[in-house]
């Protein structure tokens, strides 16, 4: 029996290539979608699955403002945490962000991403020792850890216990080697211990220092909420009532004068931290869960419309096998054994459709991984079990209703060449069409807005101007421990400063304790008059980085070299600043920020910072001798250049940098408007990403509909026959063929108009600066399907009015 099927599925293919290459490629595009997505989202959802403590881990979030969560904590909590959270395991301090450093054994040098932190930070992560004791590994401020990979690529080898290394000036000994087994939200390295228990001995007192990451393991995940109020009733004691009473207001009024409301805490769980997280709490940042949820729907959606695809083929193809069903169920075979014949065929077809697919992704992967910055690769007994869902699934829906649809050929009218079937059928057909102009609508529409979003971010005015500026990377080699670290800094950044400016080709040499398109960066709470707390970003500047960079004044003036003040207590606030401050005539006005007092001299206009994507922050400028320990926060010096012999001035500076600023760590630079670009680049890849979908939708949705038009054209060539040889016209013939797809083709325009208006519109509220959806997307879609659908059906129209009469009429 098999055999038999085997060999009447390959004569049909034989005959109908056009139909098994539509078929087959249809298929395949959408599984190869499906593939992508699941890859993507087995990745995203396997980050922290491998750390058996991930349901009892929380990571303590600060509530700071309305809408402003840090993924930052007060040092004082540590002696209550000891004494008074019986509900805790453990806790620890440590730097949840990376420092990519130098580390020396004997003349090698190698940069690691380093994570600095308290002794028990591998009982949050407990990832196995291949050396060592994770007990004993960071007992003291003398000890280092490296990953196995870590360790092969300074020393060799993993047999590396008791080496000393040289790092940040200290000698350090390796007590242990671990190995990172699986998708973490902190995968360091090299793991220290040296100065966050100094840092947090200085903090021991201060409420208002938020510079901590800080993890809690709790016994039992249920005691959140006791450990959570305890920490809120503990800031309020120490800060709240602490600071009222120095102010001589009370707490009510102090609490209204800071924001209006009690400080909270989220304990976020590891367990859901990568794509659920309120903050970027972990060195390996969040996931996009909205991207994540977008990239798996459309991937269903287009694999949805191909399996209408194929139904409708296998369907217009069925009238071709209608004598063959009706000779087999003469010979005896039942409706059951046609069913599973058809069916057996559909499993071949999707079982190569599913190879085919699988081509399709790993020739692919690359540019994929590309486009997402990932490392996926096809394997894992999860993505095979769900390889093996999507066949079953797919066989299913692609397969039982041509199945059955065929099995159900009245044997007298098929071999009588009467096709007439029941309305149901009809109607089934022609709704799996009007879904295929329903979801076509939606991605040409979608496309569409989400271009013209992008656009529109990417050519927005910014406030600032960063062509032929070089952003270069600079590092602080001075620890701020040091005796004098502070003018060493000063002298330093005045040498580069002086020296690179000799350089030929360069224009102006200055930096800020900022970076564009980058939220790292100090911020501090200031309030003025009834304004209530105002959290603004610090801006510490050189004297000429607004001016270099052509940001706009509003009002007063800039921050002059010639103004001694300017050094000691002027500033500058932006206009979101000024507007909320409440202050019509802000020059000349005090604030009290951090205990100084600083006058304002001048209202710089509004200028992205994180990107077109995000609201403006409150910002405060000051120069760096204002406040001095803001220079240490400067990691970038900006150096504006002549674009003529470019790539000579930028070769001068880099050999000026090697030879006398640090020759340690690569000369790396971006220029200014480039660096920006980046903070929107990952919308620009969703436009491209909803471009190439468009794109295969349409293609998919043209298969099907030149199935169906074929199919329908097909059983009315008998009536075309007729109507030809009464006298009618090719234009009427074109007319009353085409109509019926016109009306089909509009249907499914109107269903897909809210879908895709209510989904755009979510999308949308990822800006703060975002277009309004207008009708011109709708417009534009409705005439592109509408000629899509009459360029297909008109042509297989007309190639059917130039057929010869005589071959349908000859039997009457």
């Amino acid at each position: 029996m098999l055999k038999n099927w085997t060999n009447l599925f390959i004569y049909h293919i034989k005959n109908n290539k056009l139909f098994t290459i539509l078929n087959v490629l249809g298929l395949s595009i959408g599984i190869a979608g499906l593939v992508f997505a699941t890859l993507y989202w087995n990745d995203e959802h396997s980050y922290n699955e491998w750390n058996p403590g991930k349901e009892k881990v929380f990571q303590s979030i600060s509530k700071v403002g309305p809408d402003e969560y840090w993924a930052s904590n007060v040092a004082p909590f540590e002696p209550y945490f000891k004494n008074d959270f019986p509900e805790l395991e453990a806790y620890c301090y440590l730097d949840n962000w990376y420092y990519e450093e130098i580390v020396q054994y004997k003349d090698k040098k190698e940069i690691f991403k380093i994570v600095d932190s308290q002794k028990n930070f591998f009982e949050m992560f407990p990832f196995p020792f291949l050396k060592g004791n994770p007990k004993t590994a960071l007992k003291d401020n003398t000890s280092i850890v490296f990953s196995k990979k870590a360790a092969e690529r300074l020393f060799g080898t993993i047999d590396i216990l008791g080496k000393e290394v040289t790092y940040s000036g200290r000698k350090l000994v390796v007590r242990g080697v671990y190995e990172i087994i699986g998708k973490s939200s902190m995968q360091p390295e090299v793991v220290t211990n040296i100065v966050i228990n100094a840092r947090l001995k200085d903090d021991k007192d201060n409420w208002g220092n938020f510079s901590y990451g800080l993890l809690l393991k709790l016994k039992n995940p249920d005691d959140i909420g006791k450990v959570k109020a305890k920490m809120e009733k503990l800031m309020r004691k120490n800060r709240a009532e602490k600071w009222a009473a120095e102010e001589g207001i009370s707490i009510d009024e102090w609490i209204k004068k800071n924001g209006g409301e009690e400080f909270q805490f989220v304990l976020e769980p590891l367990k859901t931290a990568r794509l659920h997280s309120i903050s970027e709490g972990y060195a390996e940042g969040r996931g996009n869960y909205q991207f994540l949820l977008t990239m798996f729907g459309l991937s269903i959606l287009i694999l949805v419309l191909s399996i209408v695809n194929y139904v409708n083929l296998a369907t217009a193809n069925a009238i071709s096998r209608a004598k063959e069903v009706g000779v087999r169920k003469i010979v005896g075979a039942s409706k059951g054994n046609i069913v599973k014949q058809f069916l057996f065929e559909t499993i071949i077809m999707v079982l190569f459709s599913i190879l085919l697919s699988l081509v399709i992704v790993e020739l692919s992967l690359p540019y994929y991984n590309q486009f997402l910055g990932k490392d996926l690769i096809i394997f894992g007994g999860q993505f095979y079990i769900q390889l093996i869902l999507i066949f079953i699934t797919t066989v299913i829906f692609a397969g039982i209703f041509p199945a059955i649809y065929v099995s159900n050929f009245e044997t007298l009218k098929v071999l009588k060449g009467n096709f007439g079937r029941n309305k149901s059928g009809v109607w089934l057909r022609n709704g799996m069409l009007i879904l295929q102009f329903a979801i076509a609508t939606f991605f040409i529409i979608g496309s569409y807005i989400v271009y013209q979003q992008i656009n529109f971010i990417s050519t927005k005015d910014l406030g600032f101007k960063g062509e032929q500026v070089l952003s270069i990377d600079y590092r602080n080699k001075y620890n701020w421990r040091e005796e004098g670290y502070k003018e060493k800094i000063f002298s330093r950044y005045n040498m580069i400063k002086n020296e690179v400016s000799k350089i030929k080709g360069v224009e102006q040499v200055t930096t800020g304790a900022f970076a564009f398109g980058s939220t790292n960066g100090s911020s501090s709470g200031f309030s003025y008059k009834e304004s209530g707390n105002i959290q603004a970003k610090n801006m510490g500047v050189d004297f000429g980085m607004l001016e270099m960079l052509q940001i706009k004044l509003k009002e007063g003036r800039f921050l002059s070299d010639k103004m001694a003040s300017d050094t000691i207590n002027s500033m500058l606030i932006n206009e979101t600043t000024l507007r909320m401050m409440g202050e019509k005539n802000p020059i000349g006005k005090e604030v009290d920020w951090n205990e100084h007092k600083l006058k304002i001299v001048g209202v710089v206009k509004d200028f992205h910072i994180y990107g077109p994507q995000a609201e403006i922050p409150p910002m405060v400028f000051f120069h760096f001798k204002t406040v001095d320990w803001m220079l240490q926060n400067a990691n970038k010096i900006h150096v504006k250049v002549k674009s003529d012999n470019l790539e000579q001035t930028i070769a001068d500076i880099q050999k000026f940098w090697l030879k006398n600023v640090d020759s340690d760590y690569p000369f790396t630079y971006d220029f200014v408007d480039k660096q920006y670009a980046r903070t929107y680049a990952s919308y620009v890849k969703q436009r491209n990403l909803f471009t190439l979908l468009n794109f295969i939708v349409i293609l998919i949705a043209l298969f099907g509909l030149f199935a169906l038009a074929t199919y329908s054209i097909q059983r009315r060539m008998k009536e075309i026959a007729i109507r030809k040889t009464l006298g009618a016209e090719t234009s009427v013939l074109l007319k009353e063929l085409s109509k019926q797809y016109l009306l089909f083709c509009i249907i499914g325009f109107v269903i897909a108009l809210f879908p895709v208006y209510y989904l755009l519109t979510l999308w949308l509220e990822n800006f703060a600066f975002r277009i309004s959806i207008s009708w011109i997307p709708f417009a534009v879609g409705f005439i592109v399907l509408l000629l899509l659908t009459l360029l297909v059906v008109l042509s297989r129209a007309y190639a059917a009015t130039r057929v010869n009469v005589l071959k349908y009429l000859k039997y009457e």
